[in-house]
């Protein structure tokens, strides 16, 4: 055999070798997730690739197989041609595997495992039309390399196969996919997405109206007050008491009453008949599992009890929704604006507002594993109930008390010094 036909011989080697390592590395590399998108759209090579990964120890047995064999050759080679030029040198032999070693790092392994990590996708789905075939030829060599490989994993109590089938995607992994994947998808599609993710952490007391601010009727007042209730107010749905807040005595939608105002005057005894049994939730709830639960039920209104039964809020489906794709109701007119923007910069909030609400509005960043209102955050730092006038910081936020009122912080004023905060002038 000639000098330059066994040069030649070399290079093809070192190819071939570089096919194998790019085929390693791009196949480890790929989507999975990707990878079973093309399956389910008809592409040959992803199901190839599927297949081949689906047998992870006899893919990695044929292309370390042929990986190695190849890169032996290689070194046989050069130590050949090493003989016919120089005899039996050492030096020259030990030139000759240093440079062969050279050469297979280069061009066998570095450079093609480079570009395999950096496209993955098309190097797999390529070399799977090669691969599918030469591990049906090779099978019975994989086969039994893979013997020796199985006994030592017994012995070492490994168990490979399992562990892939017990890896599952978390929470945190798939919040990391969608934030990634920001230039495939939608801004306001990406946040719905994060929002969806949340419910799984997120209760009903963190977005449930509190009961001093429910809007209900009181079943025992007389007919005019009722009526005049009904004709002003700013719900669907509103809880039925009797005389005493505690006392629920069912739901009301104002729509079939008011439509039989047509046959007279509205009176509690016509209230009665059509009142809905309500429907309690209680405390601690995740807001995921009451959406089902609001969907199994075929309810969109529910009362948030403690564990002594004590009512706490009201929630609706459409607080719910809001979590996810953010607001899209407007505030009762009668209602106090729960931020108010100062000429200072300053903004005062009602102690009642939710400090999620602040959060994702004003671009705070209060703690969420304590109290869920600003009055009980603040209350919860003085162990007491401040009195007005009084100024604190919790979270590096400076804030003031503006006005307390039977026992709870009804107004605080905070000061943007710390803060970011930026208020939209509708909502002042």
């Amino acid at each position: 055999m000639s000098l330059y036909t066994m040069l030649m011989a070399l290079v093809f080697l070192l190819i071939l070798s570089g096919f194998f390592s790019l085929s390693e590395t791009s196949m480890m590399a790929i989507n999975r997730y990707r990878l079973r998108y093309l399956a389910k759209q008809g592409h040959r090579g992803a199901r190839l690739t599927i297949k081949l990964l689906n047998h992870t120890d006899r893919l990695l047995g044929v292309i370390l197989l042929g990986n190695n064999l190849l890169n032996t050759a290689s070194a046989t080679l050069v130590a050949v041609i090493v003989a016919m030029l120089f005899g039996h040198n050492d030096l020259a032999l030990f030139l000759g595997s240093v440079a062969v070693t050279f050469a297979i790092l280069i061009f066998s392994e570095i450079t093609p495992k480079v570009i395999a990590a950096a496209y993955p996708e098309r190097i797999a789905l390529t070399a799977s039309y090669v691969l599918t075939p030469l591990l049906t030829i090779c099978y019975p060599v994989v086969w039994f390399v893979n013997l020796f490989v199985r006994g030592l994993l017994i012995l070492f109590r490994l168990n490979p196969e399992k562990n892939q089938l017990e890896q599952k995607i978390s929470i945190e992994e798939l919040k990391t996919l969608v934030l990634e994947g920001g230039y495939f998808i939608q801004h306001k599609h990406q946040s719905m997405l994060l929002n969806l993710f949340d419910l799984e952490t997120i209760t009903v007391d963190d977005v449930m109206v509190p009961r001093s601010r429910v809007e209900a009727i009181d079943i025992s007042d007389n007919d005019e007050t009722i009526q005049t209730q009904l004709l002003t107010c700013h719900h669907t749905r509103l809880p039925v008491y009797r005389e005493r807040m505690d006392n629920i005595t069912g739901i009301i939608h104002v729509r079939k009453i008011l439509n039989q105002m047509q046959n007279g005057k509205i009176t509690a005894e016509m209230i009665e008949k059509v009142l809905h049994k309500p429907y309690f939730i209680p405390s601690g709830t995740r807001l995921f599992s009451q959406l089902q639960l609001f969907q199994e039920n075929q309810m969109r209104i529910g009362l948030v009890v403690d564990e002594y039964g004590e009512w706490l809020g009201l929630v609706t489906l459409e607080d719910i929704m809001e979590e996810i794709i953010g607001e899209f109701t407007t505030q009762a007119p009668t209602q106090m604006s729960t931020f108010l923007k100062q000429g200072d910069g300053s903004i005062i909030v009602e102690g009642s507002t939710l400090l999620r609400d602040l959060n994702r509005k004003l671009n705070f960043q209060f703690p969420l594993d304590g109290p869920k209102t600003l009055n009980g955050l603040i209350v919860e730092h003085f162990q007491d109930i401040p009195e007005a006038g009084v100024s604190l910081s919790i979270a590096n936020y400076p804030m003031e008390i503006i006005q307390t009122k039977n026992r709870v912080v009804k107004t605080v004023k905070i000061y943007p010094v710390f803060t970011n905060a930026k208020v939209d002038d509708s909502e002042s």
